[in-house]
């Protein structure tokens, strides 16, 4: 874990209710699939969220507004100065990608995927990312995901955008040596049944403190009880009892 005072240099709204943000600051040490916790200005508790993007000096988030802190962190304007805690939790095994790792991002679980599709295409890997969202209109950062040489496909359940569908029927429509996701539940629990490699998710959840100590984050394994901010937030499949 990492704490430092990141600035805000570029809030960006990429659809209604859901913004980038950029800050300068210390983004070294953080692994794809880590996440960060926000202190936002005027609410006690700190906020979990997916770490979007990072280097040696940025550190990018991704935020839907879901209530009054994140509405508060979406309206911030550059030049706001925010104590982050980095380095949080354990990230993606890229060990077990293989030749063409699968992402599957649903909605705002997307932009927590792609730092892991940098670090495999400059592994060489063939990376294939399929993003799901209700309709085009609420689709963001599959430009984002073309612009690192990946492969792209958008799913939607109403066809407005790319396939029609559920992104979970990649599953079928791709090969694949290893699947990684990042969503709602409902989207992951179909994953760890069809998929026919190793998989890992990345799971979202409230957090009160983001290091393990109130255990407010638990979850069942077969393992017993674990904690999403400690032991997390990624498990791998077969390991959550649903």
């Amino acid at each position: 874990m990492k704490r430092g005072v990141f600035t805000l240099i570029e809030n960006a709204e990429l659809v209604p209710g859901m913004h980038r943000l950029t800050f300068s600051g210390d983004g070294t040490g953080i692994a794809p699939g880590q996440f960060a916790e926000v202190r936002i200005p005027g609410y006690f508790l700190r906020r979990p969220f997916s770490v979007a993007g990072f280097d040696n000096g940025h550190l990018t988030l991704a935020v839907r507004v879901r209530g009054e802190g994140t509405a508060a962190l979406d309206a911030l304007e550059p030049g706001a100065r925010l104590d982050i805690l980095t380095c949080l939790g354990n990230g993606f095994d890229l060990s077990l990608a293989g030749e063409r790792p699968l992402l599957i991002g649903g909605g705002s679980g997307a932009p927590a995927l792609w730092p892991l599709c940098r670090e495999l295409m400059a592994r060489g890997a063939e990376v294939t990312a399929a993003l799901g969202f209700n309709t085009a209109a609420e689709s963001f950062y599959l430009e984002d995901f073309a612009a690192l040489g990946a492969r792209v496909e958008a799913y939607t359940p109403d066809g407005s955008l790319g396939r029609r569908g559920l992104v979970t029927a990649a599953l079928e429509d791709f090969e694949y040596t290893s699947v990684y996701a990042c969503g709602a539940v409902p989207m992951l629990q179909i994953i760890d049944r069809d998929c026919r490699t190793p998989a890992q998710f990345s799971l979202e959840a409230r957090m009160g403190c983001g290091f393990g100590a109130c255990m407010g984050c638990t979850v069942e394994t077969v393992n017993g009880p674990r904690r999403v901010c400690k032991d997390g937030p990624v498990f791998g499949r077969g390991e959550l009892i649903w």
